[in-house]
């Protein structure tokens, strides 16, 4: 689910960071660029995780900063195909659900992508209808990943046991 991804970029870095540390300035400088973005074939940065090397701190003609090759590590989240993650319900809306997974709470599901037989009650929460007939609702603070055969909120299946 997290994977370590060594990445080498050239930075510029804005005057006014350069009261700061040299590392904590790149550090800083790295996070605005990437922190809480999803980086093409590699997933979501949760961290900047270490700063391996810093080369440069040339001034090219035109420019009013300092530009670093810089080569570091970042922290990311890229499930792998199949895995079963575990969210919590945040809220839920016509259109689906709201689910955190603690450290990145963005996630929406809609409805079309729950499992068959799952809809909206009069009181507009979610629910599963069962083929014996029972509706199983989904609710805020509930965990579970809802897709697929065997698949639904915990404490569905903690009941079983």
């Amino acid at each position: 689910m997290f994977v370590l991804s060594q990445i080498e970029h050239n930075l510029p870095m804005p005057p006014h960071l350069l009261s700061l540390p040299l590392v904590d300035a790149i550090k800083a400088e790295l996070e605005r660029l990437f922190l809480d973005k999803v980086v093409a074939n590699l997933g979501l940065c949760v961290s900047v995780y270490d700063i391996r090397s810093v080369e440069g701190g040339l001034i090219f003609p035109g420019e009013g900063c300092s530009t670093y090759k810089v080569s570091f590590r970042l922290l990311m989240f890229r499930p792998f195909v199949g895995e079963v993650l575990v969210g919590k319900i945040n809220g839920y809306d016509e259109k689906g659900l709201h689910v955190s997974l603690d450290f990145f709470s963005d996630i929406c599901i809609p409805g079309h992508l729950m499992q068959y037989g799952t809809a909206r009650a009069l009181d507009g929460r979610w629910m599963l209808k069962t083929e014996d007939g029972d509706e199983l609702y989904l609710d805020i603070d509930d965990e579970g990943s809802i897709k697929g055969d065997g698949l639904g909120l915990l404490a569905w299946w903690a009941a079983d046991e």
